[in-house]
C-alpha cells in the first residue's frame, strides 16, 4: 500500500482538482447579509451539496 502524498508542493490540473472534490462530495456553505445603518434588510443562507451520480449513489429523482 503506498502513502498519499499531499498536494502542498505539486502542481495539479484543475480538472484533476475538481475531479477530486466531486467524487467524494462539496459542500458549500455561506451567509450574506445586506445591513444598512445597522438593520438587517436582505438575508440569504446558502448551503449546496455538489457530488456526482453514479452506481454508488443514485439520482434522486426518476428517470424520465
Amino acid at each position: 500500500m503506498t502513502a498519499i502524498e499531499p498536494l502542498h508542493g505539486r502542481e495539479i490540473a484543475l480538472v484533476d482538482l475538481l475531479d477530486r472534490l466531486l467524487a467524494g462530495g462539496v459542500v458549500i456553505a455561506g451567509d450574506l447579509t445586506l445591513r444598512i445603518a445597522d438593520v438587517d434588510l436582505v438575508r440569504v443562507d446558502l448551503k449546496a451539496l455538489i457530488s456526482t451520480v453514479g452506481a454508488a449513489v443514485p439520482s434522486p429523482w426518476p428517470d424520465r
